[in-house]
């Protein structure tokens, strides 16, 4: 209970709970929807998809700072890769929270002459860059984990636990054992890449790149909601930027 009290009285806790709950109720939503009989459970999940995304929308007001402040740390990262990646992805971040911000503000009726569809362009495209970036550093820290396990294990002379005569086959099972490797070493890693796959499914979609179905998206949101909850309610599982 005092973990769960933690975790609901960080901002970043509530919101990822809200979106868990908004991209279930869109999951709940496209499975039940073409069912007969099921017209007024959909539009009840429907509502509640609505009302959680406008409430989400006063927890993602203060996320331009938090942006800034990231940007200014991954400065610092001693890596020249994962710097500009860092740093880009960071920047985009803090573009696509403005954008956000300028949305709100004509939503509660403060600014009514303001383009909404061209600000929900500019935000999804600036939140796609920056997934694009934090992917690009992800691949790039898997390739070192990689790397280093493929030292360790040419050091041990450890066997790879296959026999095969046709040399592709052999290299591809040798790259996806050393990629499991890994990634079963790394768990942060393995849990920022597969939150980033999921997050970049929504702005993919929005873009017109690639249309997905509301199931596929609210699957991929909830998805990486809960990854987003297991790294806030257990901060050693974020990754770390070197």
């Amino acid at each position: 209970m005092d973990a769960f009290i933690r975790f609901t009285n960080q901002t970043q806790g509530r919101d990822r709970l809200l979106r868990a709950t908004q991209y279930t109720c869109m999951l709940l939503r496209y499975l039940l929807e073409p069912r007969a009989g099921k017209e007024k459970v959909a539009l009840k999940l429907k509502n509640l998809e609505a009302s959680v995304s406008t409430g989400r929308k006063w927890f993602r007001l203060g996320n331009v700072v938090h942006a800034v402040q990231a940007t200014q740390q991954s400065v610092h990262a001693t890596d020249l890769v994962l710097r500009l990646c860092l740093t880009l992805a960071n920047m985009n971040r803090v573009i696509c929270f403005i954008c956000d911000t300028v949305l709100w503000v004509r939503s509660v009726g403060l600014a009514s002459g303001i383009n909404k569809e061209k600000w929900l362009v500019w935000a999804a495209r600036h939140y796609y860059y920056s997934l694009l970036l934090s992917l690009a550093r992800d691949l790039y820290e898997i390739s070192l984990q990689m790397e280093q396990a493929k030292g360790e294990k040419s050091a041990s002379q450890e066997p790879l636990g296959y026999s095969v005569a046709d040399e592709e086959t052999e290299w591809l099972q040798s790259f996806f054992l050393l990629l499991f490797r890994s990634l079963k070493k790394h768990p942060p890693l393995l849990l920022d890449t597969v939150k980033n796959i999921c997050d970049i499914l929504n702005p993919l979609d929005q873009l017109g790149i690639y249309k997905f179905n509301p199931g596929i998206i609210g699957l991929g949101g909830l998805v990486s909601s809960l990854a987003g909850i297991v790294i806030v309610a257990c901060p050693r599982m974020k990754l770390k930027i070197h």
